[in-house]
This record gives C-alpha cells, structure tokens and sequence, in this order.
C-alpha cells in the first residue's frame, strides 16, 4: 500500500479474508464462503468500504474525484475480475502478469509439474540443468530480434535447434541434456492440450523463462500452486494425490468455477463506455504465469470487440517487458521496472515509483494517470534496472522503451544499446481510433 499516498492518494487494501502463507491453500478446504471472498467479493467490498471511508474522511467538500487498482498475478486476476464484473469501480486499472483463467491455469501447473515427474524417471530435467537450457536459449535466440544484448527479446522468432543441448558420446551429463530430458523440454515450451477433447488447457512458457523454472518444476510434486487448487479449492480432498490428476478437471473447473474467481468475460465494453483505461504487461520470462496467456487474454478481447483491435487499444494498451520475470526483476539486466504492483516494495521501504524517474515516461501508474485525466493515451513506457536489477543505489545500468504489443522497440543501430535514446516504438496505427477520454480521481 505504501507507493499510494506519494501518488497523492487513499490506499486500501484487504487479505480477501484469510491468513496464509504465499503457497498455503487449506484456508480454502470445505470453506466455500472464503473461497468466494478469494474470487471477488472481499476485493470488491474492500473497494466499497474504502470509497466510503475515504469519502467520510474528507469530507462532502471533496468528491472522490478518480479511482486506479494496481496489482499484479492473483492481483491482477483480481483487478480484471472486478473490472468484468464491476466496470464503475475503477477509472484506470494497472493490471500485471494477470493469473485471470483459475480453471485452466490451475490444472496446468500440475500437469506441467508432472511433465517432469517423477524424479527417477529417465525424462527428468533435474534443476541444476536449468541454467545449462537458458544459457543456450540466450545463445540462440538472443539476436532473433537483430540485436545482441543478452536479453531475448523476440522468442517467438527464434528457431531454438534442441540438438544443440543433447549429450553426445561420453559429454558430461552436467552439461547436457538427454534425448529424454529434451523431449520433457519441449513440452515446457508447447501449448498444453487436454487429452480429454484437445481443448486449450494453457499456452506454454516461454523461451527465456528457464530461470524460474524451479517454481514450477524443481519438486519431487508438483507446485501447491496446482495440486492445492485441485484438493483445497476443486475436490474439496486434503487426500486428494496429484498422481491421480487427468484433464477431466479441467472441465470440471469450468462448470464449478470455485470461488467465482475466473476473469472470462473479455467483453469489457461497458468499462470502455464510462471511460475506464487500462494498462496490461507481463514479464517475457516470467516462469510462474506463462507470458502468452497475457497475449491469449488480448487476442480473446479484441476477438469479443468484433476483431477490431482499434476498438481495444482506445481503452486498453498490453506491453511485454522482455527479460522480466514474474511481476519485477531480472536475471539478464533487462530493463523491467515500470512501478508496477511489488516493485517498489523489492526496492526495499520506503521506495515508490521508479527511483530517479518519477514521471509519467518511465512510471506506468503516472503514465496511466495521465490517460485518465488528461487524454494522452500511453504509446510507450521506458523501463529501467540498474546495476544491481532491485538496488537502484547500484547505478543505472540500461533503459528501453516499451511498446504497445505486438508492436516492439526498434534500435537505431548507432546509439548506446542501454540508453532509451537508442530506441523508439513505431507508431501506433490500427482502424477505429477513438480520441475520446474522460476520468475522476480518488484522492
């Protein structure tokens, strides 16, 4: 909460009605009430109570004059809930590495845990084998963007050749992969299918999210993240094994939704028409949240605005932060901080916005503000790290600019790779722009 008041704002914020640690889910076993709050209804009674406080506080002299959500993975699930659900809530929304499809992201960490389980078998990629993939997936696929500067910018572009890991001859296991480790590889990286319809279960992760891979990967099960929401949340069994997993949950998740916490209504259209705006990014690699279902869910929005993305980017602007991992951070000295939702706190207390550039190009929650009370719609964003990425004490280390995706920074070939300078984003031309805005603040 502690970035708000500098912002000049009221802060509220709410534990959604239960205490636990950050992988702990047996709050949520045989206690529907709590798992609705979890979806929904704590965030939003919050937002209600908060208003009329704050409204209280200050008097009928001063109107709450515009409101802003800032969060990030269950936060931002949380955000685009209410926003579907309640699209008077909020003016402008800050909205990162969204965990938005509970029924089907849920289920896939446990089926990706599983890829990779169990740990006798053959297939296993044991974790101190993660580094020899990433570093080799930066050799790769570093420049597939034509520019070589460690960060793998355009993974989408790059034509990873797995033989390039594989063990040959007597090669130091330590250092390579098995024919059966790359195929385990593989599936990491391939969308996820149910074997039960051949429906989308979740996009895979990313190329350059190896490091974070233990998260998900690195147990002797899979992540709580998963099997606690199959046995707190969805079966209601605290002896419910993960062996017994199979695609089936997933249509069950469907049906049940428990704690009505899915954010599937991409028809925002009633957000639009008040003039909500909202700002959505997600970290290249991230290893906790795939990138692509950031992407899923803005190509699922302008598909639900009849195709027209111009319709879309009049109220909503997605962007990519390559190199950053789930929500802040990097491992490669990747430009990533954009005052999103727990940057700061990483910083340490007492840090808000983006130190030594508090304004509205580098700060997203600034830049967002701008839009709402000004009109000026967000073409670009300047992220920031420094020598050491959570330490801004340390010294600049690069800056770069953030596109509005799919559209992506273009170096001008001459400049210094690390200043922003050496960088621009094309400009942004889609049919049915609308230059149309209006906003009010919660002070």
């Amino acid at each position: 909460m502690a970035p708000g008041p500098h912002y000049g704002m009221a802060t509220v914020s709410t534990d959604l009605g239960h205490n636990s640690s950050v992988i702990d889910l047996n709050w949520a076993l045989n206690q529907p009430e709590k798992r609705t709050d979890f979806g929904w209804r704590a965030l939003h009674g919050t937002i209600v109570l908060g208003k009329t406080l704050t409204q209280a506080y200050y008097g009928s002299n001063q109107k709450i004059a515009y409101s802003y959500y800032n969060g990030c993975s269950t936060g931002g699930r949380q955000g685009l809930r209410e926003i579907q659900e309640f699209p008077d809530s909020f003016d402008g929304a800050l909205i990162g590495a969204p965990a938005w499809w509970t029924s089907h992201l849920n289920n896939y960490v446990t089926k990706l845990g599983i890829y990779n389980l169990p740990v006798s078998d053959p297939k296993h990629i044991p974790t101190a084998l993660f580094s020899v993939i990433g570093d080799e997936v930066v050799r790769q696929c570093d420049s597939a963007d034509g520019v070589k500067d460690g960060i793998v910018t355009s993974p989408e572009l790059c034509a990873f050749d797995y033989s390039k890991l594989l063990c040959r001859g007597g090669g130091n296991s330590s250092t390579c992969l098995t024919s059966a480790q790359i195929e385990t590889a593989k599936k990491v990286y391939s969308d996820a299918y149910s074997s039960v319809d051949g429906s989308l279960v979740y996009p895979g992760l990313t190329l350059s999210s190896e490091d974070q891979w233990y998260i998900l990967l690195g147990g002797t099960e899979p992540s709580p993240f998963g099997v606690g929401y199959q046995r707190d949340f969805l079966l209601d069994d605290a002896a419910w094994d993960w062996r017994n997993y199979n695609d089936s949950l997933v249509k069950l998740a469907e049906r049940t939704d428990p704690g009505g916490a899915q954010a599937v209504k991409f028809d925002t259209s009633a957000f639009k028409r008040r003039g909500g705006k909202m700002l959505l990014y997600h970290g290249v690699a991230d290893g906790l949240v795939p990138t692509k279902g950031s992407e899923y869910y803005y190509n699922k929005t302008v598909e639900a605005f009849g195709g027209d993305a111009g319709a879309v980017t009049d109220f909503l602007r997605f962007f990519l932060i390559p190199g950053m991992q789930h929500c802040w951070s990097t491992p490669v000295g990747a430009p990533y901080n954009i005052a999103g939702a727990f940057q700061p706190g990483a910083m340490g207390s007492g840090q808000w916005s983006v130190p030594g550039f508090k304004d509205k190009d580098h700060d997203a929650v600034l830049a967002l503000v701008d839009w709402v009370e000004h009109g000026r719609a967000v073409d670009s964003i300047i992220a920031t790290t420094w020598n050491s990425p959570l330490d801004p004490s340390s010294g600049l280390l690069a800056q770069r600019p953030l596109c509005p995706w799919p559209q992506k920074a273009v170096y001008d070939k001459t400049g210094d790779v690390a200043a922003a300078s050496s960088w621009s984003c094309p400009p942004l031309t889609v049919k049915g722009r609308n230059p149309w805005w209006w906003w009010w603040r919660w002070w």
